[in-house]
């Protein structure tokens, strides 16, 4: 007999701050990326709950219980001079991929998308990244070739 799961994706309200920052860790070592804890849940609630919200976001639970998360800003493009929003985050655990709430993060960020009067929606994901790869193109986005790059322009402190 099968698990009963109550699978769900809503906004993430500021009592989901805790677990998102785990969530977060957890997709940071997914990417072979570092993580650092420096205060982020506090820049979080300003950045999601004060106005004008620049930093949109989407929480999946299994039964209540954390299991995704998916982040969202909105962007304009110089080329057309229209908007479109920008998919920052997509991490499920992998105990539950393959469940229906990618698909479910996605109808959300094409719903979000619409009402803003987005014109598209970007993201990346290492190219390594199979599983999402995969993932994506069957949903029916479409790969663009591009190198990111990281300019880091914080000043660098001598400790």
């Amino acid at each position: 007999m099968g698990v009963s799961r109550d699978l769900q994706v809503q906004p993430i309200e500021p009592g989901h701050l805790d677990a998102l920052l785990a969530l977060c860790r957890e997709h940071a070592a997914y990417e072979k990326a570092d993580f650092q804890e420096n205060g982020q849940v506090e820049r979080w609630r300003s950045m999601m709950f004060s106005e004008p919200t620049v930093l949109h976001g989407w929480i999946a639970t299994d039964s209540g219980e954390p299991c995704g998360f998916m982040t969202v800003t909105i962007d304009h493009a110089t080329w057309s001079a229209r908007r479109f929003a920008y998919m920052d985050c997509l991490y499920l655990r992998e105990s539950h991929r393959g469940l229906g709430l990618g698909r479910m993060f996605l109808d959300r960020l094409r719903e979000f998308s619409v009402a803003r009067q987005c014109g598209w929606a970007e993201w990346q994901t290492p190219p390594d990244n199979e599983l999402g790869l995969g993932f994506y193109q069957r949903m029916g986005a479409s790969a663009k070739a591009k190198v990111r790059f990281h300019y880091d322009v914080e000043e660098r402190r001598t400790p």
